[in-house]
């Protein structure tokens, strides 16, 4: 599967309330964390997208107040980390 690229209109992108410089990484960010909270993403999948750390993306859900959802993936990935 190919990637998919998002065309936003430079309008919208002119109406932001971002810096111009941290645009693209605050729209990702929001994306996975949407993403996330409507079930679509895994934990561990979103915070890739995101490109944030387990501890850094966690932190973004409890500051939206975005209970975690707790799969056997993610329990898969936590023994992994787990066992080093």
């Amino acid at each position: 599967m190919q990637d998919i690229v998002i065309e936003i209109p430079k309008e919208i992108i002119l109406s932001l309330r971002i810096p111009k410089e941290k645009a693209k990484d605050q729209l990702k960010e929001e994306l996975a964390i949407h993403l996330y909270k409507e079930g679509f993403l895994s934990f561990g999948k979103s915070r890739a997208l995101a490109a944030l750390s387990k501890w850094e993306f966690a932190q973004r859900l409890g500051a939206k107040k975005i209970a975690r959802h707790y799969t056997r993936e993610d329990f898969e990935e936590d023994l992994i980390f787990a066992n080093g």
